[in-house]
């Protein structure tokens, strides 16, 4: 799923910034979340915004799945692999933009990345493949430690932690204060364990769903505001 601006750049102008869009849990590339965030980012701050399918989520299975079902598969499969596996496709739809034309050699230090939940389990090692490219990330609703009613066989602390230390770019961290599926003091862990210097934490009262209304449009202009040279 795409998202481009609507008015296409000059010749002379570099290509437009890219921000990647991870949907959460029992979610798909055509969340209203994601539909809202990317037609914004696009139209509003000339974005190109891209999301993709989750393992065993929309497109990859024939029709949607129980929680318990597709962590049991990834689990079944291995985390770490799956993690990889998703870390790839990611790098391949940024490397077709190339193709496209969509982006440029300069463009691939220009990439944003946003994903709550099961978005910012796979998002945080795509960030950190980034390197340099990663432009900034907004990331939440997700920790070091995890509860019922996740599989547990889906705990991977120390693969999370090193990329969030490989991550040294801007990063807005989302937390509801009363989140029952990732504990408070792992979600704490994890900011902590951030290695950008512009790192700010916002906590929202409220379970694990929860959303503010503020909540999206905060995301959104901070990706907007740190997305671009």
């Amino acid at each position: 799923m795409r998202w481009s601006p609507a008015v296409s750049p000059a010749p002379t102008a570099s290509d437009p910034p890219i921000a990647l869009l991870f949907h959460g849990g029992s979610g798909h590339k055509r969340h209203e979340r994601l539909l809202r965030m990317g037609r914004w980012l696009a139209a509003t701050a000339g974005f190109t915004a891209v999301a993709i399918d989750g393992p065993c989520h929309g497109h990859r299975v024939p029709a949607p799945m129980a929680a318990r079902d597709y962590q049991q598969l990834i689990v079944d499969e291995g985390v770490k692999r799956v993690i990889a596996r998703m870390t790839g496709d990611w790098l391949a739809a940024l490397a077709e933009l190339k193709a496209e034309g969509r982006a440029d050699d300069a463009n691939e230090a220009d990439v944003s990345v946003f994903g709550m939940s099961m978005g910012a389990r796979f998002g945080l090692p795509v960030a950190a493949a980034l390197g340099t490219r990663l432009r900034c990330a907004v990331f939440g609703k997700f920790g070091i430690w995890q509860a019922e009613p996740l599989h547990p066989g889906l705990s991977t602390p120390e693969l999370t932690l090193a990329a969030a230390r490989a991550i040294d770019a801007p990063v807005l961290y989302h937390v509801q204060w009363n989140d029952a599926i990732f504990p408070r003091d792992g979600q704490f862990e994890l900011f902590d364990a951030l290695g950008s210097t512009d790192k700010r934490l916002v906590a929202r009262s409220g379970p694990h769903a929860a959303t503010h209304p503020d909540d999206e449009s905060d995301w959104q202009e901070f990706i907007a505001a740190h997305g671009r040279p």
